[in-house]
């Protein structure tokens, strides 16, 4: 649906105030400002999310006896009794959204190839899917794998396995065998779904021989499917056809629908690394996961349906390869009728031809009203010099996104800048009209677009920190708290703290906070990787009361967190070793097994220098064998390695030869204090050199850290 840009649009009314209008009239409650709102909905978590599934609309053949059964962490109960079921509710919008004339799913990839997927043929793709699916001996609870690039088949096949009960997981295809089987071996599938190949930066990447060792290593797969993403001719032997898998179109597919599943019902596994062991696979729950999406899509980032008068046609983009949980965001624009719009390939183009205007050009062209990226993306933007003003008609683009890593103000500044100059953005907008605050009403209207920064976690699957489109934007700020999500940044001694960083916490429950983590019988780990810093009897009341601490655990997020009074708040990076780049974490252990497999490498060291203000810079220290020296060609060595085994965004920026790696008495690396030694700390205040099995190497590593900060300085 084109908006044309001399016709005057109606008012329009932020979502987050839709919902609090529906609040004043079908609850009787009123706020005088968010912070109200905001405190309401984390004491009493039990209304506030049986508001989430009254006002969304959700369906159950079959009654809850509460929304929050059971107030504890972890082991929280949500909606006990209802079914549910997540590609059911993203059908529900089929005839609605079709009726309007507005497709569910717009996709492009690097050789242009463009296509729109109506909403009825998304249906009839889903249920072809599940029916063969079925028919392969698919049940409730069998694990379905995929190593599949952002494409509309990939949200096909999502949708089809959890219409069935089946458990959805996925690995982009830049992944190497190796990470891929560290994932997918721990959770046994018994289908792999998997693409011939893919083209990133200009070139076409084979990936059938990744297929067969997968295959060859997952002795559980009883079914594989193979996508002919590069040659519609390329064939597997054993491995079956996509097209004919989903070609049925007959009264059995028409009458198909999604079945109804406990609200706990494990919906998909994805995955998210720690510092030591393999990935942790993390089990989430349709319903829980169903409800949060919903929320924060609709209103905290403020995306309407399509085929609603409120919505202006919305078209939702959120650039993501499919092992970011970014992709799982993007999916659930589906989830309330709306266009999901996607792209396959390098949005910075290809060596031989940088070009960071390609999302900008395919924004403009397809009509984006929600343009979302991680951080980095609009600070290579920026670094390029790019003019978005000669990237097309950019008009529609009502909100940016970011996340994956800290925005700097300096960036969203930039942005905020070109938007500005950009022909028909300047006076009232579809973005900024119609604000009915108090506060806004006597104001002048505000040309510019609205940033929403936010911040959360493959771990739960949502947002801690996110948008309000009716809160005052200060550059490189996230503008509130989530609704539901009893977040505070907490010091040393475990309290709250405002206007200073501090740990990130969340002191209650979110419904999509995983069920488990697959594999992890007694709960053990699943504890020490959330719950270790503030177990049982260390928490407090959510919100700032004095009440008695809570009988349950307190999640610990991994982030460092500042407050500030006006309720705004900044993300400064991790407070873990877990290295973050662009959004996809990776645990240091899995690095460490790719360099260390080479005959020359003896021991390493790796971290990640993410950190609001600065440009991520990711070192690798190497103990080399005797007589072995860091030349070019063992450098290509150690980044083919790290590429071939993991992802080529993992390759370090500089590789550095050392005569050891730190260690405590215990023989663990001292990952994070040398981060936080190169992040300008003094090495008393990161370490104890007492604990050290051989202190007198941080001597090498005091001197490299003051060189590059007096480097720095010039």
């Amino acid at each position: 649906m084109e908006t044309n840009h001399n016709t005057p649009q109606p008012p329009y009314i932020p979502q987050i105030r839709l919902y609090q209008d529906w609040l004043r009239d079908e609850r009787g409650l009123q706020f005088d400002s968010y912070d109200a709102l905001w405190r309401w909905s984390i004491t009493e978590l039990d209304a506030f999310w049986q508001t989430m599934w009254d006002y969304f609309e959700i369906e159950s053949p079959t009654p809850h006896t509460a929304a929050l059964a059971v107030n504890t962490m972890p082991g929280a109960q949500w909606f006990p009794g209802a079914q549910v079921n997540y590609a059911r509710q993203a059908l529900r919008h089929v005839d609605a959204a079709h009726a309007a004339g507005l497709p569910a799913i717009i996709s492009r990839n690097e050789k242009g190839q463009h296509r729109e997927m109506p909403w009825p043929e998304l249906r009839r793709q889903v249920a072809a899917l599940a029916l063969h699916l079925q028919a392969q001996g698919v049940k409730p609870g069998d694990r379905v794998a995929a190593y599949l690039p952002n494409v509309p088949e990939a949200m096909v096949a999502l949708l089809a396995t959890v219409a069935i009960g089946g458990v959805w997981s996925i690995c982009a295809p830049d992944m190497g065998t190796a990470a891929v089987l560290d994932r997918f071996q721990q959770i046994e599938p018994t289908v792999l779904i998997g693409v011939d190949g893919v083209t990133y930066g200009g070139r076409d990447h084979d990936r059938t021989g990744v297929l067969q060792e997968l295959r060859a290593a997952l002795p559980t797969v009883k079914h594989a499917l193979l996508l002919c993403n590069l040659d519609a001719t390329n064939s597997i032997a054993d491995w079956a056809d996509w097209t004919s898998a989903t070609a049925r179109n007959d009264a059995e597919t028409a009458a198909f629908e999604p079945m109804w599943l406990p609200f706990d019902h494990p919906l998909w596994i994805v995955y998210s690394s720690g510092t030591t062991g393999l990935p942790k696979p993390i089990v989430h729950g349709h319903g829980g996961t169903l409800l949060v999406a919903l929320q924060l899509k609709v209103l905290h980032n403020d995306i309407g349906c399509s085929y609603a008068a409120n919505s202006f046609g919305e078209r939702y983009h959120w650039y993501s390869s499919t092992g970011w949980v970014m992709w799982n965001a993007q999916l659930s624009g589906l989830l309330s009728g709306t266009t999901c719009v996607i792209y396959d390939g390098n949005p910075g183009g290809s060596k031989e031809n940088p070009d960071w205007g390609v999302l900008w050009r395919f924004a403009a062209e397809t009509g984006v009203t929600f343009f979302g990226a991680g951080a980095a993306f609009f600070a290579n933007c920026m670094k390029s010099g790019l003019q978005l003003s000669d990237c097309g008609d950019l008009t529609r683009v009502r909100a940016l996104g970011t996340t994956g890593s800290p925005l700097s103000p300096e960036v969203q500044q930039w942005g905020t800048a070109q938007f500005r100059i950009i022909p028909g953005m300047a006076g009232e907008t579809p973005a900024t009209a119609g604000l009915s605050t108090p506060a806004q009403a006597d104001a002048e209207p505000q040309p510019d677009v609205w940033w929403n920064n936010i911040s959360g976690g493959t771990d739960f699957c949502g947002a801690f920190i996110g948008g309000n489109r009716e809160l005052p934007q200060v550059p490189g700020e996230m503008q509130c708290r989530m609704l539901g999500a009893a977040v505070e940044a907490w010091n040393a001694e475990g309290q709250p703290v405002i206007d200073e960083v501090g740990e990130l916490v969340c002191a209650q429950p979110i419904p999509s906070m995983p069920l488990f983590l697959w594999g992890d019988k007694d709960g053990s780990r699943y504890l020490s990787s959330y719950f270790d810093m503030y177990p049982a009897g260390h928490g407090r009341q959510p919100g700032g009361g004095d009440g008695p601490a809570s009988m349950g655990a307190v999640w610990r997020h991994g982030d460092w967190l500042k407050v500030g009074a006006n309720g705004g708040c900044v993300i400064y990076g991790r407070s873990d070793a877990t290295i973050n780049r662009h959004g996809l974490r990776m645990g240091t252990s899995e690095i460490y097994s790719a360099v260390e497999s080479l005959p020359e490498v003896l021991d390493s060291l790796v971290v990640d220098l993410e950190y609001l203000g600065r440009e991520s810079y990711m070192p690798l220290f190497v103990v080399l064998r005797p007589g072995v020296a860091l030349d070019d060609a063992v450098r290509g060595r150690i980044n083919a390695a790290v590429r071939t085994a993991l992802s080529p965004r993992f390759v370090p920026d500089d590789i550095f030869a050392v005569a050891e790696v730190p260690r405590t008495l215990t023989g663990k690396k001292q990952e994070l204090p040398i981060k936080k030694l190169l992040l300008g700390q003094p090495i008393d205040k990161v370490v104890n050199r007492d604990a050290m099995a051989n202190p007198g190497c941080l001597d090498w590593y005091v001197a490299f850290a003051a060189e590059r900060a007096a480097a720095a300085r010039g």
